[in-house]
């Protein structure tokens, strides 16, 4: 049998270098700590986080695909603006789409979806608290924030996992992707927190009554608050 060729220590320093450069760089723009629009001068963020230009070009690379940031022909990068108007519609117009047929897909095998998405929504339950303490304090750290924004990433990916198609799951995670720009907006109390937590909990309650129906409503429901949210963040 043909051994798999094994990553040198080399590679895989340099692979954490990335991924620690990417995570700075990544707090810079969610932050604020650099204006939509501004110039990311690849060897001036390699002076300022004292690593080489490699893994900086690497994260940019990576950013790229978030939509945080923009490549401009011989111009390098810029920090992308937040998403508003038509680009915030589009994208829930997609979000639309493909997750109501995720729910439909995910309906035909709910007993096998359950187990892990209860987790998930337990997972997703203490975080939102852990956000509501935070809010009740005038503050919510950006660590604190990602861990609950990924917690309800979990969720959804859990029911894509369980819609049993490829394809659309490929789809979903190069749209998750562009969301990084919707979560710059700052989460503005704990109503927001606590509806999407009795919203995930009533896509489970769908889900367990085996009606494929109902979970297909819970999840249209879901993403239409979600869109009527986000929206009031761009507006105010």
């Amino acid at each position: 049998m043909t051994s798999l060729p094994i990553r040198g220590v080399g590679e895989l320093e340099r692979r954490g270098l990335r991924d620690r450069v990417y995570d700075r760089i990544l707090e810079m723009l969610l932050e604020g700590e650099v204006e939509p629009g501004a110039r990311l001068s690849i060897d001036t963020l390699a002076r300022q986080l004292d690593v080489s230009p490699t893994p900086v070009r690497e994260a940019m690379v990576q950013l790229e695909r978030t939509g945080l940031v923009t490549r401009e022909a011989l111009r390098g990068y810029r920090v992308a603006p937040p998403l508003q108007g038509e680009q915030l519609a589009e994208l829930f117009d997609a979000r639309q789409m493909l997750e109501v047929e995720a729910a439909r897909l995910a309906a035909e095998h709910a007993d096998e979806l359950l187990p892990p998405l209860r987790k998930a929504l337990e997972h997703h339950a203490r975080e939102s608290e852990r956000i509501v303490a935070r809010l009740d304090q005038g503050s919510v750290p950006l660590s604190l924030t990602r861990a609950y924004f990924d917690s309800d990433l979990e969720f959804h990916r859990t029911i894509f996992a369980a819609s049993g198609n490829r394809y659309i799951q490929e789809m979903y995670d190069a749209l998750g992707a562009l969301t990084h720009r919707m979560r710059q907006a700052i989460i503005r109390g704990p109503r927001d927190v606590h509806e999407a937590a009795v919203e995930h909990r009533a896509l489970v309650d769908a889900f367990a009554s085996g009606d494929s129906d109902a979970a297909v409503q819970a999840m249209r429901r879901h993403i239409e608050n979600v869109r009527a949210r986000s929206v009031g963040d761009t507006d105010s």
